[in-house]
């Protein structure tokens, strides 16, 4: 079986579940070498999952041979000089979300990209996991008719209280809209398809916070992004739907996405996740009801949507999580910033194009043709 070689550049926090996936789950990738800005980190990633080889930098990476899709997992703020550099020395590139924190970045990533013939796209890619995929095959369905509206919500007090390096959440890049809410506007549009005009208001409902985690508890960040961000779309199938994100509150049910229809509501698991029940309220039904998934990747498959890249570059066939995508949810965040200093609705000009559902049959840890 002929495997795409991934370059695997930051491993940080999320890295050990892409390194697990990577190495165990999907069969048409492998993972040819690793760096990152702290040695010790990569050298343990490559004792750990046997990996041929540790780069100095990431400039030694891109000029691997061997190396055909860079992975970048590093932080918000270091994605877009990661990813041009990557462009720049001729790989393909799929990175964590969001492709950039700035539009203008994300913008000129995808004209490189296109420029260079090269394929780009990124995370998240928990929509392709089985309950977000079940969730849309209802919608299709006609399960609960018309789709007219939807809520989605993503409340915390914020990640302080576990992350062991929390500040970078609250400077350029973070924030609860651009980092929890690639994964509810990526959801949002898989099952409804593309925003035509949003509007938005922000606020930083505590410009100081105190690091709460063991490792620097006491510690005071400077808060340099919006914490508590509501922002209102209107989809090109004339649907409205509504957003709220924010670190500044204790609830009791911190994830939703709900979805309304003519016929019904469908509840839709926490978008973060690849698992979760699903819940249909009918017309005709009093309670709701836990739909079966019908499709695979349950578990956390993060790494997903990488693999799917890499059959993309194997076969020639489109891949789901596309800076076609990306862009269009980077597009739709910033526009709830700039909708509120602004005082006005913004159009949305990046294009959208839901791709073709999972496969429902075939082996786990390989993609369809």
């Amino acid at each position: 079986m002929k495997k795409v070689k991934i370059g695997f550049v930051g491993v940080g926090c999320i890295s050990p579940i892409y390194l697990e996936n990577l190495t165990k789950m999907f069969k048409e990738v492998e993972i040819i070498g690793v760096c990152d800005l702290i040695r010790e980190r990569a050298e343990k990633a490559v004792e750990e999952y046997n990996i041929p080889k540790l780069y100095e930098d990431m400039y030694e990476l891109f000029r691997d041979p061997e190396v055909d899709i860079v992975l970048n997992i590093t932080r918000p703020y270091e994605h877009y000089e990661v990813t041009k550099q990557a462009l720049l020395h001729g790989k393909h590139v799929y990175s964590e979300k969001p492709l950039s924190p700035d539009l203008t970045e994300a913008r000129e990533l995808v004209a490189l990209a296109k420029e260079k013939g090269l394929l780009l796209g990124g995370a998240p890619d928990t929509f392709m996991g089985a309950s977000i995929q079940t969730c849309r095959h209802l919608i299709d369905s006609g399960f609960i008719g018309e789709v007219i509206g939807a809520h989605a919500h993503f409340i915390s007090r914020g990640p302080e209280h576990w992350h062991p390096d929390p500040e970078f959440v609250y400077q350029y890049g973070g924030g609860p809209m651009f980092d929890m809410g690639p994964y509810y506007v990526t959801a949002l549009i898989n099952l409804m398809g593309a925003v035509d005009t949003v509007s938005g208001m922000t606020n930083i409902s505590y410009p100081e916070r105190p690091i709460l985690s063991e490792k620097k508890y006491g510690n005071i960040m400077k808060v340099d992004v919006p914490t508590y961000v509501m922002g209102t779309m209107r989809f090109k199938s004339g649907a409205v739907g509504n957003i709220f994100t924010t670190f500044d509150v204790t609830y009791h049910n911190n994830a939703t996405i709900e979805i309304f229809g003519s016929e019904g509501t469908l509840i839709v698991p926490d978008p973060n996740n690849f698992d979760g029940k699903i819940k249909l309220m009918h017309g005709r039904s009093p309670e709701p009801i836990e739909m079966p998934k019908i499709f695979k990747y349950n578990d956390n498959s993060r790494g997903l949507g990488l693999a799917d890249m890499a059959k993309a570059l194997l076969s020639g066939r489109n891949y789901r999580a596309n800076s076609q995508q990306q862009l269009h949810v980077v597009e739709i965040m910033s526009a709830f910033y700039t909708s509120s200093e602004k005082n006005t609705n913004i159009k949305i000009e990046s294009e959208f194009q839901r791709q073709k559902p999972m496969e429902k049959q075939g082996l786990v840890g390989i993609l369809d043709d």
